[in-house]
């Protein structure tokens, strides 16, 4: 190669560096789309609301929030791991299209390992909640599982409630009778009304209902106790101590997203999640703000895929 050519490549080189650095720095330069590949009215749909909101007067350009809902999350999921990789369109989502929907169906039109993370964002605790007439602790609902007479809701195939279910019942050696729901309603209803033993359910939806003495919350599904439920012990603590349930939402960026933008988005984001009316919020739906670093999220869910992956496979969880 000749000194005028390699003059010339340096000289490219530099220009497109340049190039890609003054988009970043002029990030975003159009309206920015939070995909959630869910209904309206789920709890991810209002954090992707609410972040939003925030980034929008953060940013000065407008910030929307897409419900694109099907196919437990794989087809809103699809349309953001098509999408060009610039930054302006990104999905937020709970774990199934990030960790957990690549061990449960044969088929999928996305590479879930590719997804560049942008931020862990929130996490909320899963709990063990059971009927209020229900009165022993969780080695007590145990010993009636491996008697063999203890049902749990099942309000959807392959979600963390189910995924929960199995893998406690996988480290206690024991066998539930699943009473499946099409929705998590009919699930509570049921448990509410006596009608059914014990669901695995997010501390967000049971709280109320276990102040109420509707239901009560059995153990805490997270390393720590509740702060909001001091007295209630974890699972860890009522003998399983290699049991964790939580359930968590991430913001992921199409495949090919330069990771010097991902970070720079991560960074934004976290300033927003510590924001004084994002943690009001927050706090109201029992979430615990996060707001990752980009290497923080690729790890948290690189390890989260491990932990439920394993738990698919041993309790051979499959959907169509």
């Amino acid at each position: 190669m000749t000194r005028i050519r390699i003059a010339l490549f340096a000289v490219l080189a530099a220009t497109l560096s340049g190039a890609v650095a003054h988009a970043q720095d002029a990030y975003p330069t159009r309206t920015v789309k939070f995909v959630v590949p869910f209904p309206a009215g789920s709890a991810t749909d209002v954090l992707s609301r609410l972040l939003a909101d925030q980034l929008t007067r953060k940013w000065g350009r407008t910030v929307i929030s897409e419900n694109v809902a099907g196919a437990s999350g794989n087809i809103g999921a699809l349309d953001v791991y098509r999408s060009a990789p610039d930054g302006h369109t990104l999905m937020l989502a709970p774990p199934g299209p990030i960790a957990t929907n690549r061990f449960l169906f044969k088929e999928m039109h996305y590479d879930a390992t590719k997804w560049v993370p942008v931020s862990w964002l929130t996490t909320v605790p899963y709990v063990v909640t059971v009927r209020s007439s229900f009165k022993g602790d969780l080695k007590e609902l145990i010993a009636q599982a491996k008697a063999g007479n203890v049902t749990v809701a099942l309000p959807g195939p392959g979600g963390l409630a189910h995924l929960s279910a199995a893998h406690l019942q996988a480290i206690a050696g024991v066998k539930m009778v699943y009473v499946p729901y099409k929705g998590l309603g009919t699930a509570i209803n049921d448990i509410v009304a006596g009608h059914v033993d014990v669901m695995f359910d997010t501390l967000t939806t049971s709280l109320a209902l276990h102040r109420e003495g509707r239901v009560r919350i059995l153990a805490v599904a997270s390393p720590k106790r509740s702060a909001i439920l001091p007295d209630v012990p974890t699972v860890a603590e009522s003998g399983y101590p290699d049991y964790r349930s939580t359930t968590w939402f991430g913001l992921v960026a199409p495949p090919g997203t330069p990771l010097a933008l991902a970070d720079r988005i991560s960074k934004d984001v976290g300033e927003v999640i510590k924001s004084a009316p994002v943690l009001e919020r927050l706090g109201t739906m029992q979430m615990e703000p996060v707001g990752s670093t980009r290497a923080e999220a690729a790890a948290f869910f690189a390890e989260e895929a491990r932990l439920w992956g394993q738990v698919i496979k041993d309790a051979n969880i499959a959907l169509q």
